[in-house]
């Protein structure tokens, strides 16, 4: 009877529960405010932009004439106070939790922007970060703002929309979408939104060639194909994404599971490849943004959380860098990757991370010094090579920085840089590539600069605790010297050398120095197999902040830092000279001591315009950049000869290949021909073998990738 009864009353409820309960716009609505109200309330940061606003709705500090691209609008500043206000008044933690007086503030703050409609020169400002202030402040109180100054700010916020200039392919056009998603939401229009979002699902997407993330997951911005992964490919494209993969998930709006793990893919494989152990900035692939000063911290957790939220593909990696970025672990992971349609080679063990940065014909070599910062960076993508043990070897040395000693390049050293308008250019030579199999790789650079009159031919081979950097073939016609320099980085310990077979602690100064077998600073080795003049700078520094951007409102207060620079002077108007030499990362004094007389097992086999190769005895790999068709012998019994340019890596076990990979970065072949020592009876899908028993040899016949991933190695196991 009792049962019979409730039965109605229950049904009653469940009706009422569904009839009551928000819609997934809605939801989607309250993720976002609730996101946007996370930030912790400063009472007295709110009582301080208070105080500094005006009767008429303006801020004392904010220089609201200046609209030029190099101001850095600081007008953003009068929008970012009011959301930070309208938090504030809606966080029940603050002091000023529903205060009328400060609804007030807001109102005259927002009355003074719509009424002036601040416009700055550069068009990112009035489409992306005014409307991303001005719609987040109607989310969080549009509906309690009179009506009139709400119908104001609509065309403001409204010039973030799909054909706005900056919505173009690229990281802005995700973020212009999200903006749009928001006021839809805020205007409580469903149509409109659920086109937006099925919009910004489509944009997780290769595009190879055109703007976006290509097929080796790094990222073009631009047409000029500079790599801008960490840039707009990471902090907009692909966290831009993943905020509005999490805001739609579980609702009739939630993104495709293969967007999310396509966009897994591109974190893992990508952008976190890109970082110092997944943890950190990567010196290496900032573009003008190097010369802006940055807090160092680990990056966040948050994008992760978001994701794992939505899928466990790959899990166990995800979770993985985010212990990284807690703390709670330490680095393990050891890869070789090349970013083969930006020319970037990223080399990764557990205690160390270095890349090599180029450009060819087929991209330019740095970013436009777009609206100020950048102005020195000319050099930055010539043969670049940073090395990191923990990451913040680098940071914030660049007002003190000599910009034509870079760490890695060889320069010729003019009375100043070029003006900044003169930084991006073209490549001027195809052979510009790497071989790797993902563990280990070799990089080769054809190198012809593109602002001065000089070329070499420079290569770097990466084994398990060393790489052997070579350089040959430098000549250059200006009768002005030209450096190699190994590297230059902050001052972190004692600096000692191995001279005259006589080791020694320097005391800080300039100077050069004859005769030296190896160098040791912070940890880090470097190694001469032959006894060699070497320079090396171990003293303060100093310069400015302002000298090296064209940025307003810039510190020129003098920065002095301590720098460790060490570099090999190749005279005036070299012809065919050459350099050779060893970096052994995560070493002591001590051990450098005992291990550098044998050279760490390392064997130059040639070191010239023709061919450059390196074998490791102790790992033994071969590794070699043909210039041109040529033959290298290995061993006594172990000949390779390549009938083309190309690059090949070799895994031997007693005079035998175990593993063969293959490499073309010219990018003009299709197959590459190669004949090795020995007889081989195998065959795959992508290389047909020959043995000829007579000779004693095997000629294979390799396949090369094409299309989107010419440039690409090819792994052959034996």
């Amino acid at each position: 009877m009792i049962a019979r009864l409730l039965l109605p009353l229950l049904c009653f409820l469940v009706y009422s529960t569904h009839a009551t309960a928000p819609d997934d716009f809605e939801i989607i609505k309250s993720r976002v405010v609730d996101e946007l109200l996370k930030s912790e309330i400063d009472n007295a940061r709110v009582a301080e932009i208070v105080q500094a606003m005006n009767e008429d709705g303006s801020f004392e500090g904010i220089d609201y004439e200046d609209l030029s691209r190099t101001a850095g609008f600081p007008q953003r500043h009068h929008t970012s106070n009011l959301v930070y206000l309208a938090k504030t008044y809606q966080s029940e933690s603050s002091d000023y939790y529903q205060d009328k007086s400060l609804k007030k503030t807001i109102n005259r703050g927002l009355k003074y922007w719509v009424d002036n409609d601040f416009f700055g020169d550069n068009w990112h400002n009035n489409q992306i970060s005014t409307p991303t202030n001005l719609v987040n402040l109607m989310l969080l109180i549009g509906d309690e703002l009179p009506q009139h100054l709400v119908d104001k700010a609509q065309p403001i916020i409204g010039r973030a929309h799909m054909n706005a200039s900056g919505a173009r392919p690229s990281g802005d056009r995700i973020v212009i979408a999200g903006i749009l998603a928001k006021n839809l939401l805020f205007l409580g229009e469903k149509e409109r939104f659920d086109e937006i979002i099925r919009l910004i699902e489509g944009e997780v997407k290769f595009s190879t060639g055109s703007r976006g993330m290509q097929h080796d997951y790094s990222f073009h911005h631009r047409h000029d194909r500079v790599n801008n992964t960490i840039s707009y490919g990471y902090g907009k494209y692909a966290n831009a994404f993943g905020e509005w993969s999490y805001y739609v998930a579980g609702t009739k709006y939630a993104f495709a599971q293969e967007k999310i793990n396509h966009l897994v893919d591109y974190y893992l494989d990508g952008i976190y490849k890109q970082m110092v152990y997944g943890i950190y900035t990567d010196v290496s692939v900032k573009n003008r943004s190097i010369t802006i000063q940055y807090d160092f911290k680990p990056a966040s957790t948050l994008e992760i959380e978001r994701l794992l939220l939505s899928t466990d593909y790959r899990q166990e990696e995800l979770e993985e860098i985010m212990k990284l970025r807690k703390g709670e672990a330490q680095p393990s992971q050891s890869f070789s990757k090349f970013f083969w349609q930006t020319e970037h080679f990223v080399f990764q063990r557990p205690n160390f991370y270095t890349t090599v940065r180029m450009y060819s014909t087929r991209n330019q070599n740095m970013e436009v010094p777009y609206n100020g910062p950048g102005k020195p960076t000319h050099h930055r993508a010539d043969g670049t090579n940073y090395l990191m043990l923990k990451g913040d070897e680098y940071h914030d040395i660049w007002p003190v920085y000599d910009w034509q000693k870079i760490s890695g390049t060889t320069i010729m050293q003019k009375p100043k840089l070029y003006g900044s308008e003169d930084i991006q250019k073209e490549g001027l030579r195809d052979f510009v590539g790497a071989v790797t199999d993902g563990l280990y790789g070799a990089v080769a650079f054809d190198f012809k600069s593109t602002h001065d009159m000089m070329e070499a031919k420079k290569s770097w081979f990466f084994f398990d605790e060393e790489y052997v950097c070579l350089g040959t073939a430098i000549n250059s016609s200006p009768d002005l010297p030209v450096a190699t320099t190994i590297n230059q980085v902050l001052l972190r310990s004692d600096v000692t050398v191995l001279q005259e077979g006589e080791s020694q602690q320097l005391p800080q100064g300039n100077r050069v120095l004859d005769n030296v077998k190896w160098v040791h600073q912070d940890k880090i080795g470097y190694i001469f197999l032959e006894r060699t003049s070497v320079h090396l700078s171990n003293q303060v520094e100093q310069g400015r902040w302002s000298d090296i951007t064209d940025q307003k409102n810039i510190s020129e207060e003098i920065v002095s830092k301590e720098v460790f620079t060490l570099w090999l002077d190749h005279g005036n108007e070299p012809e065919n000279e050459s350099y050779s030499y060893i970096v052994v990362p995560d070493v002591e004094v001590e051990e450098l001591e005992r291990s550098s007389d044998a050279n760490r097992d390392i064997e130059i086999i040639a070191n010239t315009g023709k061919l450059q190769a390196v074998k490791s005895n102790k790992l033994n790999i071969c590794q070699a950049a043909f210039y041109q068709a040529g033959e290298i012998e290995v061993t006594d019994d172990l000949k390779v000869s390549l009938e083309s340019q190309g690059m090949v890596m070799l895994k031997i076990q007693e005079d035998h290949i175990s593993q063969l990979t293959v490499a073309d970065p010219s990018r003009k072949l299709t197959k590459a021909l190669l004949t090795i020592s020995g007889t081989y009876e195998t065959q795959g899908d992508n290389f047909i073998a020959y043995p000829d028993p007579d000779q004693n040899t095997t000629t294979f016949i390799v396949d090369l990738p094409q299309g989107v991933y010419v440039g690409r190695s090819v792994t052959i196991d034996l």
